[in-house]
């Protein structure tokens, strides 16, 4: 009889999905989907204003440096001030900076807000991340995770196209207004909530403000880094780039990649649990590899939808593996600081594609930018078996 209760408290403590993992679940699809649908919407927006491609530039780019630099602190307040407080003082900035695009006229004022929505975005992703590893359990940590990273791509998948179709019905007042009630709502959920408690360390740091990332995320987090390179190239120049070279369907592009991401996600996280990174990260980038290869040579759209597929397959099992790898190195005091780490990382990958391959291409064309992501994808898939190679050395020492 004890030996039942016993394995019945098991399972509920390797539970998944809970009422809390659940709700953070629906919050960050709500949040997301807000987000990308102004994705696309945003450089009509400006140009609406009387806004240049270098102004549509700026204002596209400065939010993912301004979420790139709240990350840190976002990392330090959530084991200091809590999770609740994080998530929700970065829900209500984004909700507050998104809603005031519907009363903008002024581009100036426009790249303002723009930097204020970037702070609620970095303090708001950067905390989910965190509330997300709190609620999963340590043993089914990368299955759960890419559950969670789920919710963010059922919005990707359905959020931009969504956003340009109510365009062509609503005015950008309307568009600007729902996407912000559709952070209210993650606000709102998030109140529901059952929140870790902060663990204070004993001792105080006075060097507190030179700690700006996670050591033990920080191998994880490069090879991220050198993988989202490929989003600069992607998100910036894809569509200009499929229009130059004839190719139709640039809108099924993101919806194949989408579902594919889905897909992977559903079994890439369980394979990670029982086997590690091994057997996941090397095989995902190899798939990045293969589709920014494709999207170089780019001959139809047939060949930019496989493309697509690998890229899905390859970057959603990737993306969760090594995330759970950032957080499963980690003191459990410091999930915060690492998935900080993680998301900077995340940010300043795609921050860099973006302007580098905006040189490359002026000199060089676009195909030009998906040979030079493929060689970033490459260098990290190397990074990581000199990583492996070198631990197993030192551990059979």
């Amino acid at each position: 009889m004890a030996t039942g209760v016993h394995t019945q408290a098991a399972h509920v403590q390797d539970k998944i999905w809970t009422k809390d993992f659940v709700i953070i679940c629906l919050a960050n699809f709500f949040i997301f989907l807000g987000f990308q649908m102004t994705m696309p919407t945003l450089p009509l927006f400006v140009e609406e204003l009387g806004g240049n491609d270098r102004q549509i530039g700026l204002i596209v780019g400065i939010f993912t440096f301004s979420a790139l630099l709240l990350r840190p602190y976002a990392g330090h307040a959530l084991e200091t001030k809590g999770r609740a407080f994080v998530y929700m003082t970065g829900l209500i900035i984004f909700v507050l900076s998104v809603g005031s695009y519907a009363f903008i006229s002024i581009i100036a004022l426009l790249f303002i807000m723009r930097v204020v929505q970037g702070v609620g975005w970095g303090l708001s992703t950067t905390a989910t991340g965190t509330i997300a590893t709190d609620l999963i359990p340590p043993k089914r940590r990368g299955e759960g995770m890419g559950y969670f990273g789920l919710s963010g791509n059922l919005a990707l998948a359905f959020g931009p196209s969504l956003g340009l179709t109510l365009t062509g019905y609503i005015s950008f007042t309307s568009l600007f207004l729902i996407c912000a009630a559709l952070g209210l709502t993650a606000f709102i959920l998030s109140t529901r909530i059952r929140y870790k408690r902060v663990e204070q360390s004993e001792h105080k740091s006075t060097t507190v403000k030179f700690d700006i990332f996670e050591k033990s995320a920080i191998r994880p987090s490069v090879l991220l880094l050198f993988i989202t390179v490929t989003f600069g190239g992607i998100a910036s120049f894809l569509p200009i780039y499929a229009e130059k070279s004839g190719v139709a369907g640039i809108e099924l592009y993101f919806l194949v990649y989408a579902l594919f991401l889905m897909i992977s996600r559903l079994f890439a996280g369980k394979i990670y649990d029982r086997k590690g990174h091994l057997y996941v990260f090397p095989p995902g980038t190899a798939l990045i590899f293969l589709a920014m290869l494709l999207l170089s040579w780019l001959p139809n759209t047939s060949i930019m939808l496989v493309a697509a597929g690998l890229y899905g397959l390859g970057f959603g099992a990737v993306q969760p593996t090594l995330q759970a790898w950032a957080v499963n190195e980690s003191p459990d005091n410091r999930r915060g600081m690492a998935n900080a780490t993680f998301f900077s990382c995340f940010d300043f990958g795609v921050g860099i594609g973006a302007i580098s391959f905006g040189q490359i291409a002026s000199v060089f064309g676009y195909s030009m930018i998906y040979l030079t992501a493929a060689g970033s994808v490459l260098f990290s898939l190397l990074l990581y078996f000199y990583l492996y190679i070198r631990a197993k050395v030192r551990a059979a020492d």
